[in-house]
C-alpha cells in the first residue's frame, strides 16, 4: 500500500512559521523561524511526518525563502489565495483567528481542495519576475509624481518632482536594460518571448510581462489560464433569471498587459479582428467584445507555448 499523503498547514510572519498536521493539531503543531537555520529544522521535521503536501498562503513575498527550501528538497508545496482560504474558514465555522489556528485552516483546506502543487520557478523566471514587477512600480510612482505636479504652483517644489521624474525616467531605462539581458541570457525565456511575438498585437515588452506575471503560461488548459488572468466569464443565473456574465479575480497586473496586446490585435490581427468585428456587429459592446478578445489571446498564446509546431496565423 502506498504511504498515505499528510496536508500540514504552514501560517507565514515576518519572524515565525506556525506549522499544523490536520489531524492531531496539538501533536502535530510547531513554530520554527522564518531564518535560513529555522528552514533547515522544518525540513527534518517534516521530513520525520512521511509524505506531505504543505499549504500556505501568499504573504506577499516572506512566504518565498521557506517555499524554496521545501521545493529544493523535493517536498510538495501549494502556495494559495488568502481570500479563498479566510472564505472556506468562514464557511467552516472557523472564526477564531490566531497563527496556530490558521496553520490548522490550511491543514483542512488542503485535505478538502486539494490544491494542485505550486510549480518551483527557475531562478530566470524569479529575477524576471522581481525585475517586472519594480518596473511596474516605478511606472506607478511616474504617474502619480506626474499627475502631482499638474496641480502645484510653488517653483521650488515643481523643481523637485520634475527632477524626481527625471530619476525616475533614469530608473525605466536601466530597468529595460536588465530585462532585456535577463532575456538574453536564458535561452528558454528568449525562445518564449520569440514565440510569443510571433502573434500580431503582443510585443516584446507585453510578452516579457506575462512570462513574468504567468509562469503557468503554457502548462494549463484553456479554462485555468483564462481565469488564471481574469478574462473568463463566470455566470449570474439563479431559477429563471439569467444575469450578465462577468469577468472577476485573476491576476490584474497580466491582465492590464493583455489588455493592450488585445487592443492590437483587435484591429489588427489576422485571426483574432474577423472576431472582434462580428462580436460588435453581433450587438456586442466594444468593451465585452474586447475582453472577448482578451480571453482568445491569452488561450491563444498558451497554446502557442504549448504546441511547438502551432501556427498563429
Amino acid at each position: 500500500m502506498s504511504e498515505p499523503l499528510v496536508y500540514v498547514g504552514m501560517d507565514v510572519a515576518k519572524a515565525t512559521l506556525d506549522l499544523c498536521g490536520p489531524l492531531a493539531p496539538q501533536a502535530k503543531s510547531r513554530q520554527f523561524a522564518n531564518t535560513s537555520t529555522g528552514h533547515r529544522a522544518l525540513v527534518r521535521w517534516l521530513q520525520g511526518l512521511g509524505l506531505v503536501h504543505v499549504v500556505c498562503e501568499a504573504t506577499g513575498g516572506y512566504e518565498r525563502a521557506a517555499v524554496g527550501v521545501l521545493q529544493a528538497v523535493g517536498l510538495i508545496v501549494s502556495v494559495v489565495n488568502a481570500r479563498q482560504v479566510r472564505d472556506f474558514a468562514r464557511a467552516t465555522g472557523r472564526l477564531a483567528k490566531t497563527d496556530r489556528l490558521d496553520a490548522a485552516v490550511l491543514a483542512a483546506y488542503g485535505v478538502c481542495v486539494r490544491p494542485p502543487p505550486t510549480v518551483a520557478p527557475t531562478a530566470a523566471q524569479s529575477q524576471l519576475a522581481e525585475l517586472v514587477t519594480r518596473r511596474q512600480q516605478v511606472l506607478a510612482l511616474r504617474v502619480a509624481e506626474h499627475n502631482r505636479l499638474e496641480h502645484l504652483t510653488h517653483p521650488a517644489v515643481r523643481r523637485q518632482i520634475q527632477r524626481h521624474l527625471s530619476q525616475l525616467d533614469r530608473h525605466l531605462e536601466q530597468l529595460t536594460v536588465w530585462i532585456n539581458e535577463r532575456v538574453q541570457t536564458a535561452p528558454p525565456l528568449a525562445q518564449k518571448v520569440a514565440r510569443l511575438c510571433s502573434v500580431v498585437g503582443v510585443g516584446r515588452l507585453t510578452a516579457v510581462v506575462l512570462l513574468a506575471l504567468v509562469p503557468e503560461l503554457g502548462t494549463l488548459n484553456r479554462r485555468q489560464v483564462a481565469a488564471l488572468v481574469g478574462v473568463a466569464p463566470f455566470n449570474r443565473d439563479s431559477g429563471p433569471h439569467r444575469g450578465r456574465r462577468q469577468i472577476s479575480g485573476g491576476r490584474a497586473a497580466a491582465r492590464r498587459a493583455l489588455y493592450m496586446a488585445a487592443l492590437v490585435a483587435a484591429f489588427r490581427n489576422p485571426r483574432l479582428r474577423p472576431f472582434y468585428q462580428h462580436l460588435l456587429a453581433a450587438g456586442k459592446a466594444p468593451k465585452v467584445a474586447l475582453v472577448a478578445v482578451m480571453r482568445k489571446l491569452i488561450i491563444l498564446l498558451n497554446r502557442l507555448l504549448q504546441e511547438p509546431s502551432f501556427q498563429p496565423t
